[in-house]
């Protein structure tokens, strides 16, 4: 096998639609792989998308045409030689040419393409074009053939295989790409070729990896057997493709393995797997050893949802995932590998990649095996009724094939789903109604992919939808009945205060979020009004980057219960940050109060795709929000939580750990200032990864003044810190501690000694370096307690303003001083 890459000398230029007049007929280098917005960023025929209001410019992109062209100069293939062209992903709409003659068309960005070229080749240069004419276009003509499916955007995405997210979301913007956006390659071959190797994994004491390795024969001499050989580790095995066949099974049994665990639960050893085809061809991946089960039974709570990794019940502490650059061909090994960190940072174990967004590429899947971060993968169906009339049906066949085969060789992959709320949509959305008996997508939840899943990777299991509730009838039992399956909490957000997300104990939380804006620094590099004035939430170039509907208006709303609602915009945005941090905090908590009833929440979301308001906790310039400090402390693997239960509030004592958690929690309850009121100490022994809900007494449990006491709890290095009523109704300090700011090696130490209660304290240190980072944040201190900061930061001179406002924030200084005030 020969391979060469094919990612240099093409140009680009506009074939067609409303481009601009200073784009249109000018030719200029291509990337690839790379995107037509990318390509004209770099030459400077556009502004930066991400930037402003600069999104609004690029509409007319929608409905442009593009030509890729290079030259192809190789040699005529010899007789008994094949020559593929080969795509490894066009997004989306293209035709393809060599020497002037179509080769083939693709309308499907999730699959690649291979066309063989050998009768073509002239051995002297020939012209090489890909034509990529427009989605929306496309969609839109689907739409009068077929007739429309409703869904939840104005843009029939529904229509057209290509990333649902490119046509604008509720956190992400509207730009329609389109491009060669992944490697293209011309492979000359002889004789066969490795079309797939799927290794598929059982342990029973051994395990047991039986590689399913399928050939593809060039056609050009008479079939003969073909030697496999697969190595695994230090062991060899050897196997036979018979003349007339094109697949085998070889099996490598590993005696005493090293078992693959998620984060927080051991190590995950990978073994090097290669496979060899008879000289002609090799695959080589690392695989690890594992099993995954997903336990779906009923009991008398209703329908459970608990993954079972190497036979231990595991919570999932995990995130939604999105795209991390809305402009894909941009993200790099090297960013996924510092977004990965910050998710195993903040205590997570696994990441959904959802199905608005793409099939993750192999750099995604390698970097979440080594660092054990499970991987929840949906099939790329996001809020629509999709059509499954061909040529729909076959285009989700052969995708799903293609990355089912794919992936099956990572051990972070633990669950196929098959779509994103389009069951809940059909049910509770009108969308019965709007399509009068027309196909919506049924077919490939219960049918197409389950059937695709059991054919090629049957280790794994497969949900049909998430929200679900496995084994029911959706018209008996809600899909997003709480108490079955997999639930979605979207009326807390956009209808209903946080403190409802304690009405339900849902058997897994695979989507529930709160919003709030980026870092100081990212709004001051990308959201900027055009005359220089200072930034507000009613500015156009603000709401260009908030994509919710009547999302202000639910920020404020939702913060005026808990915060008030500040009138200066620099406390609105701490006290935004703050909310949504508390809303998550409080949902989190509760589900893991509830295991194992409750087996897993997914928050919405990890990451952002560009600058804007939304519900991640790391945004679009890769820096943490305070969510993610949320996150972090909630995900803990030891965490003491007061809760509600019928009998009255609780402490629960949450281990996720392999070892006992032992010793006396201290609970005491004091005025604001630390004055003593009540001390008790309760005995606990909690069992490893489980959960024990200790009573507390009336002394400490029933404030006499709710509005001036704190509940205060300690167990080893654990504290959680419980008030009786909000903080716009606690008689908090507006100068509740004293602090300073030593110059260290690196950075600073700021140290901040509490004399009455102080909630969430914060640095926001990208203020004042927009590459400084701290250590920690969202800091609750007792009266009397002390806490330092390091502040990582190359800039001097900074000790005065690292202790004040705006960089030194908490909650008492939002609601403190405009209580003073009124």
């Amino acid at each position: 096998m020969n391979r060469t890459t094919l990612h240099d000398g093409w140009t680009l230029r506009s074939a067609g639609g409303p481009v601009p007049a200073e784009i249109a007929g000018r030719s200029i280098p291509a990337q690839v792989p790379g995107t037509a917005h990318t390509d004209l960023l770099a030459a400077g025929l556009i502004e930066d998308p991400y930037l402003d209001l600069n999104e609004n410019d690029l509409v007319w992109a929608h409905r442009a045409q593009w030509l890729y062209s290079r030259e192809l100069d190789t040699p005529q293939a010899a007789d008994d030689e094949r020559v593929d062209l080969v795509f490894d992903g066009l997004d989306t709409v293209a035709e393809i040419s060599l020497g002037g003659v179509q080769i083939g068309r693709t309308a499907n960005q999730h699959r690649g393409y291979r066309f063989d070229v050998r009768s073509l080749l002239t051995g002297a240069p020939q012209t090489l074009e890909v034509l990529f004419r427009s989605a929306l276009e496309t969609a839109e003509a689907e739409v009068e053939r077929i007739g429309a499916r409703p869904g939840a955007y104005p843009h029939p995405l529904n229509m057209v295989r290509k990333m649902a997210c490119s046509f604008g979301w509720d956190w992400g913007p509207d730009l329609q790409t389109a491009g060669i956006w992944k490697p293209a390659r011309l492979e000359r071959w002889r004789t066969a070729r490795l079309a797939s190797v799927r290794p598929l994994v059982t342990v029973d004491g051994a395990a047991r990896v039986a590689v399913h390795v399928e050939v593809e024969r060039s056609g050009l001499s008479d079939a003969e057997p073909l030697a496999v050989s697969v190595t695994l580790g230090e062991q060899r095995v050897a196997g036979t493709v018979a003349a007339d066949e094109s697949s085998t099974v070889v099996e490598v049994v590993v005696e005493n393995p090293d078992l693959w665990w998620p984060h927080g639960y051991g190590e995950q050893p990978l073994y090097a797997l290669t496979v060899e085809l008879d000289g002609l061809d090799s695959w080589e991946r690392r695989i690890g050893l594992r099993t995954v089960e997903l336990r779906t039974g009923a009991d008398e709570n209703g329908t459970e949802f608990t993954l079972v990794v190497n036979g231990q019940p595991v919570f999932v502490k995990g995130a939604n995932w999105i795209p991390d650059d809305h402009l894909l061909t941009r993200i790099t090994r090297d960013r996924l590998a510092r977004r990965l960190d910050q998710a195993v940072d903040a205590h997570l174990n696994l990441l959904r990649v959802w199905g608005g967004g793409i099939y993750e590429s192999d750099d995604f899947y390698e970097l979440c095996d080594e660092r054990g971060l499970m991987v929840w993968q949906d099939f790329l169906l996001a809020c629509f009724a999709y059509p499954e009339e061909e040529p729909h049906r076959s285009e989700f066949e052969a995708e799903a094939r293609e990355n089912v085969t794919r992936l099956s060789s990572h051990p972070s992959l633990v669950l196929w789903n098959g779509g994103n709320e389009n069951i809940w949509g059909h049910e509770d959305w009108g969308w019965k109604e709007k399509l009068d008996g027309a196909t919506w997508g049924l077919g490939y939840y219960e049918d197409l992919f389950p059937g695709i899943i059991a054919e090629l990777d049957p280790t794994r299991p497969y949900a049909a939808g998430s929200p679900f509730s496995p084994g029911q009838d959706p018209t008996v039992v809600h899909p997003n009945d709480p108490d079955h399956g997999t639930h979605h909490q979207w009326e807390v957000w956009n209808r209903i205060d946080y403190m409802h997300y304690r009405d339900d104990v849902p058997r897994f939380s695979s989507e529930f979020g709160y919003q709030g804006p980026p870092t100081w620094a990212t709004l001051e590099r990308a959201v900027r009004n055009a005359d220089g004035a200072p930034l507000a939430k009613e500015d156009e170039v603000w709401l260009l980057h908030q994509k919710a509907e009547d999302g202000n208006g639910k920020l404020d709303r939702g913060m005026a219960p808990h915060l008030g609602v500040p009138d200066d915009f620099t406390d609105w945005h701490w006290a935004t940050q703050l909310n949504q941090a508390r809303a998550v905090e409080h949902a989190i908590t509760h589900y893991r109060s509830w295991w194992p009833r409750t087996a897993g929440s997914i928050v919405w979301q990890l990451n952002d795709c560009w600058p804007v308001t939304s519900w991640a906790a790391i945004d679009g310039d890769e820096r943490p929000k305070p969510l993610w400090w949320a996150l972090r402390a909630a995900y803990a693997d030891r965490l003491l939580t007061v809760q509600s239960r019928p009998e009255g509030d609780v402490l629960a004592v949450v281990n996720d750990t392999a070892s006992p958690w032992t010793g006396s929690v201290a609970v005491r309850r004091e005025q604001l200032d630390g004055s003593a009121l009540a001390d008790v100490s309760l005995p606990v022994h909690v069992a490893p990864r489980s959960v024990s809900l200790v009573p507390l007494p009336d002394e400490v449990r029933v404030p006499g003044d709710p509005a001036g006491e704190v509940l205060v709890a300690e167990l080893d290095d654990v504290r959680t810190v419980h008030t009786w009523v909000e903080d716009v109704e606690l008689r908090l300090d507006a100068a509740p501690f004293t602090a300073s700011a030593e110059a260290v090696e690196g950075g600073y130490v700021v140290t901040v000694v509490a004399h009455s209660l102080v909630r969430d304290l914060t640095l926001h240190v990208d203020r004042l370096d927009p590459v400084a980072v701290v250590d920690a944040a969202l800091i609750t201190l007792p009266a009397g307690t002390t806490a330092r900061v390091h502040v990582r930061t190359g800039t001097s001179g900074l000790e005065g303003v690292l202790v004040t406002a705006p960089v030194l924030r908490t909650a008492n200084d939002l609601v403190a001083a405009r209580a003073s005030v009124g």
